[in-house]
């Protein structure tokens, strides 16, 4: 037994079935709340399984990351790992016998998908154990090409509809929707991790320093800073929207009600008083959103 594979409780290990192998990254994907729904109702059914395979990887390789009392050795040692053992599943060579991997195997084979989007994903979390700062919006940009646009490369060749421009509308979403993640987890990324998202050189131009961020204070030029952040993440959104009218079908509509969760998430940072309170959408939230998306907008 590997050392990443004692990350997973033994229930996990002894799940050998492609079925039960499934199973364990749906049960991951349904557990874990999130704003913006992941493998959702919506989706087109073929692609639910595959797409919780994706999610389950990704949420138990960032725990890797951040959870526990692992040195940063540690963590790099067992996030090489997870990289050796995706190289592993595009050959014959036997893996761990876990069911995330099972699964991903799976999905490598069938929907014929790239390993480098994972090693990607396994990038981003290296940086989360070795960087808590970014210099400037292009730093930030190069994590989220690493930390989000995979995702969205993946969905696509499940999809069969990894066009450039379809890649380009959906590089502008996934960026978008890490922004919207700092933004709701500004306090919560600074306490558990350290780690601060917002660009350095617009801090210092709008005057608001780390005691700012570390004393939870809501000034007026942390309030300048976020309507920065705010707007851009709303114009990366509203760029990448054609990419539900272009797939069209249920998939499309998921990316519909996911580009308008992340819009009405910036709505209610907006609009809120508490820039360190993290926004939960509410029933009234999703039927705008479902409106919205139906809309065919």
């Amino acid at each position: 037994m590997t050392e990443a594979s004692r990350n997973f409780p033994a229930s996990a290990e002894a799940a050998t079935s492609l079925h039960e192998a499934y199973a364990y990254c749906m049960a991951i994907t349904r557990g874990h709340y999130e704003n913006f729904p992941v493998a959702a109702l919506f989706l087109p059914r073929r692609l639910r399984r595959p797409i919780s395979a994706i999610y389950a990887f990704a949420r138990t390789a960032d725990d890797l990351a951040d959870e526990g009392q692992r040195t940063k050795a540690e963590r790099l040692k067992l996030l090489d790992e997870y990289d050796r053992t995706i190289d592993a599943l595009s050959s014959n060579v036997t893996v761990m016998n876990n069911p995330i991997f099972v699964a991903l195997r799976d999905v490598i084979e069938k929907y014929n998908v790239r390993p480098e989007s994972f090693h990607e994903l396994l990038t981003a979390f290296r940086m989360d154990v070795t960087e808590t700062r970014y210099a400037n919006f292009d730093k930030v940009l190069h994590y989220c090409r690493y930390s989000a646009n995979p995702v969205g490369h993946l969905v696509l060749q499940l999809s069969n509809a990894g066009t450039p421009e379809n890649v380009s509308y959906s590089d502008s979403i996934c960026t978008a929707l890490q922004l919207v993640n700092f933004l709701q987890d500004i306090e919560q990324d600074y306490r558990e991790n350290g780690r601060i998202y917002l660009p350095q050189d617009e801090m210092a131009d709008c005057r608001v320093s780390e005691s700012d961020i570390a004393e939870c204070r809501n000034t007026p030029a942390l309030k300048r800073l976020i309507d920065i952040q705010i707007h851009r993440a709303r114009r990366m959104l509203e760029f990448g929207r054609p990419l539900g009218s272009r797939l069209g079908g249920r998939l499309g509509l998921q990316i519909r009600l996911t580009v308008h969760g992340g819009l009405r998430v910036l709505e209610a940072i907006d609009s809120g008083t508490d820039v360190f309170s993290r926004p939960r959408l509410g029933i009234r939230d999703w039927a705008v959103i479902a409106v919205r998306a139906l809309a065919g907008k």
